[in-house]
């Protein structure tokens, strides 16, 4: 028998840094489409979330106004009940590769909203489904999601609705809304909030709601792989945790060809080679996809390094220096200026000019001019 390569934490990171390719320089003649992230989603949580990530793996995308006039990418809800972005010519398969694998799945990835579901008597892939119908056929027009959502409860028996604290109203579940919108052929229209939703133009004709059959999807759009290739190696608890499901469903999918790793003696798979990234200094969003990983010891060992980058709420930004995340920031914008509060977590982790060249594109990506770097107040 074949004995499992064995890695070190410094290998996983400089593997998962050159998969997500973030070593790549900026590529005018790239398309906006050629990034391996867009295969898992890219999320667009927070300013410039999506265009910001895009941009730091080289691609063509100049401003989050850029990323919102582009034809070429379409925003949905999908993993998490996230936005993310991906390719407009392969939305139909995300659709396909996003779908609950069960009934059970379907409810954990509702994040709340299968209890109450339960406790009306609705199956979780029946409330998915036929949420998604009646968001189809509301949606003639683009439309505001509290119009939407209003429109949507009240067309479904009152199982669905369910009583919401901040709006003081009886809707359907946040988490709920979000899931179905997909698999009913509806995106969000970039830059709105509150988001409006509109018609996937060319949707196939099928009935609403989720595929039956995630894993005939095109391999490189299935989640799972895209996890074990974009952030392995990694174990099927780590998966899970990313899909907002349990290890149970996770490994009745597992890829036939995950390759087996130690990493510091425990058992680890990923999906394709390991790689080997060029000298990179990144200042990367606080959704990117390199700090979305589940096995958030082996990314930032320091518990109170951890505590910093991983807030409640109010995530900060995380420096990327070569093979390493090095430092948070934030941005301090004044007027016209961009102000960054960089803090490094050991002594010279970068030097000041290629910080400066990281924080000038910053600036310039959000229509700014760079002010000062410094320490936290």
């Amino acid at each position: 028998m074949m004995r499992s390569m064995n890695l070190t934490r410094d290998q996983v990171i400089r593997h998962r840094i050159a998969a997500q390719q973030l070593d790549r320089e900026p590529g005018p003649a790239r398309s906006v489409t050629d990034a391996a992230v867009l295969d898992l989603g890219v999320q667009d949580s927070g300013r410039d979330a999506a265009s910001w990530a895009l941009a730091n793996r080289g691609v063509p995308i100049s401003s989050p106004v850029a990323l919102a006039d582009t034809d070429d990418l379409v925003l949905a809800w999908t993993v998490r009940v996230s936005p993310h972005y991906y390719r407009r010519a392969e939305i139909a398969d995300v659709m396909k590769a996003t779908s609950p694998f069960d009934d059970d799945d379907a409810g954990r990835r509702m994040v709340g909203a299968a209890k109450h579901l339960a406790t009306q008597g609705v199956d979780a892939e029946a409330a998915v489904a036929e949420v998604a119908k009646v968001m189809r056929r509301r949606v003639g027009k683009p439309t505001a999601k509290g119009e939407l959502s209003a429109a949507v409860t009240e067309q479904l028996p009152a199982a669905y609705g369910a009583w919401c604290r901040p709006c003081h109203a009886t809707h359907v579940p946040e988490s709920l809304f979000r899931m179905a919108a997909l698999f009913g052929g509806l995106e969000i229209e970039p830059a709105t909030s509150p988001p409006v939703l509109r018609r996937i133009p060319g949707w196939p004709q099928r009935p609403a709601g989720p595929a039956s059959d995630p894993d005939s999807a095109p391999k490189h759009l299935q989640p799972i792989r895209g996890y074990l290739r974009l952030l392995g190696p990694a174990t099927p608890a780590d998966v899970a945790g990313f899909l907002d499901t349990t290890a149970t469903v996770i490994k009745a999918h597992w890829p036939d060809d995950a390759i087996e790793v130690r990493v510091d003696g425990k058992r680890k798979w990923l999906v394709g080679e390991v790689a080997e990234p060029e000298p990179v200094v990144r200042l990367l969003g606080p959704y990117d996809l390199l700090a979305q990983g589940k096995d958030r010891e082996l990314l930032v060992p320091d518990t109170a390094h951890r505590k910093q980058l991983w807030p409640m709420l109010g995530r900060p930004g995380s420096l990327l220096v070569d093979g390493e995340i090095a430092g948070s920031w934030r941005p301090r914008a004044k007027g016209k200026k961009l102000d960054l509060e960089v803090e490094q977590w050991r002594s010279r982790a970068v030097s000041r000019q290629r910080l400066t060249e990281q924080a000038e594109r910053l600036a310039d990506h959000r229509g700014l001019s760079l002010g000062s770097v410094s320490p936290p107040s």
